[in-house]
């Protein structure tokens, strides 16, 4: 292999990337949509967000969706939804996005969280039954980066112990389980649809479900000019119709909802460029030592939807026990934007341990809970361990092989020298990634 360029030799990528990851897709059509809304002033209406509902409850798969301001709103009004309430505790992985879980906090819930298995960075199936307890109310699993749970096992843990499971689908809009897309398992799916996501058509999120009580919490929760007699079926709700019981108006823009509905029509046939030109560079890396691709056996019925905030796995050892912080500065130094890590794990965040919010006295997160949680964190230090095995890769949105080859090679290039690396690497820093470090500007 050539030089590498961290020492002067030429840099691996040179050829003008055009529009490979240009994300969302903008076109007239989405344009004109926007304008209508705002021409007819209809920017706080609901009847382009309810065609745009339906349509997303149709092509989901699932009866019922509900359109939120973003998906940190649709994710705290699924667990209500599900009765989440004082004293409760879901179960959360570790690994994720803050938004996954801390909502529970608002309504006076608390969190137990989960390992997440090395391979997938899903929640571990094997770390989800000893940590229910007789007040578990909801299994909250995010199908992370796209990679889709192993909903099987979940399922089976969830109906033998009576929680319900909130999909979490931020991540993975449109990814596939053995045939089936990921939020049509559990109870309810919650997912966010702003910009930086696959599916992104603004500030937004959306709840789906095929349960009626779900759907009517949710609304009555977050949406109270849709909560009335001609909205709502659930009769423990009746006495309250019209009334706020959230306080919160979580509806979302219509601007939104009317991109939504463009994007919706169109979501499948480029995800599945996207699908087509990721799993390409990792075809090209398959036999490269130390790279281990992050992705799922597209034969058995999976995909990884529109592979958002793709990562890699990295085997340190096979590369003579390299840094993943060394090696993504010799990335850089190629001209590939790559950075170690991915989510730090959540029970480290000083908000998950000594962080008082609303001021009862006590931290957060055993104010409501009947027994202190933060003693189960000293099982999950496995999870721990995910910033200094990943890495970043580029979200490829257009399928042009010449340039998937060149980022693949470059890839191929460190790899392939680290021994020349090893002389200098100054090890792996105590924290790797961030608790909120995606980042959603597109590259210019």
């Amino acid at each position: 292999m050539s030089k590498l360029a961290l020492f002067g030799g030429e840099k691996a990528i040179t050829k003008s990337e055009k529009d490979i990851f240009k994300w969302p897709i903008i076109t007239k059509e989405d344009e004109n949509a926007v304008l209508d809304v705002l021409r007819k002033g209809a920017m706080s209406g609901t009847d382009i967000t309810k065609k745009f509902e339906n349509e997303f409850a149709t092509w989901i798969g699932l009866d019922k969706a509900l359109g939120f301001s973003t998906g940190t709103a649709a994710i705290q009004c699924a667990m209500y939804g599900c009765k989440v309430g004082i004293g409760d505790e879901i179960i959360c992985p570790t690994v994720t996005y803050w938004a996954s879980g801390l909502q529970a906090f608002t309504l006076g819930a608390t969190i137990v969280f989960a390992n997440v298995d090395k391979k997938t960075l899903c929640i571990d199936p094997k770390d989800i039954e000893h940590r229910i307890s007789e007040k578990t109310k909801a299994i909250v699993v995010v199908h992370y980066l796209g990679h889709p749970c192993d909903m099987d096992e979940i399922m089976k843990i969830a109906k033998k112990h009576n929680v319900k499971v909130i999909e979490d689908v931020s991540h993975a809009q449109g990814a596939l389980y053995k045939g089936k897309k990921v939020g049509t398992f559990g109870d309810v799916a919650a997912m966010s649809l702003m910009s930086g996501k696959s599916f992104a058509i603004g500030e937004a999120g959306i709840l789906a479900t095929n349960n009626t009580e779900i759907y009517d919490r949710a609304i009555a929760f977050g949406h109270y000019s849709r909560f009335n007699k001609e909205t709502i079926e659930t009769k423990d709700l009746e006495e309250f119709i019209g009334l706020p019981l959230g306080g919160y108006k979580y509806r979302m823009h219509q601007m939104s909802s009317a991109v939504g509905r463009v994007q919706l029509k169109y979501y499948d046939e480029r995800s599945a460029e996207i699908r087509k030109a990721m799993n390409y560079f990792w075809d090209l890396l398959e036999d490269v030592p130390g790279l281990i691709a992050h992705r799922v056996d597209e034969k058995e019925g999976s995909n990884m939807g529109g592979w958002y905030a793709a990562k890699g796995i990295y085997d340190s050892e096979a590369l003579g026990g390299l840094s993943v912080t060394r090696f993504c500065e010799a990335m850089r130094a190629e001209g590939v934007d790559c950075n170690p890590g991915a989510n730090l794990a959540l029970h480290t965040h000083p908000l998950l341990q000594t962080c008082d919010v609303y001021g009862h006295g006590k931290p957060t997160r055993i104010a409501n809970a009947n027994r202190d949680v933060r003693l189960l964190d000293e099982s999950l230090a496995p999870s721990e361990e995910i910033g200094a095995m990943t890495y970043s890769i580029p979200w490829f949105k257009k399928f042009y092989p010449e340039i998937i080859e060149e980022y693949a090679n470059a890839y191929k290039k460190v790899a392939m020298n680290y021994k020349e690396l090893l002389k200098d690497d100054p090890g792996n820093p105590d924290e790797i990634g961030g608790w909120h470090f995606f980042k959603h500007t597109k590259k210019s």
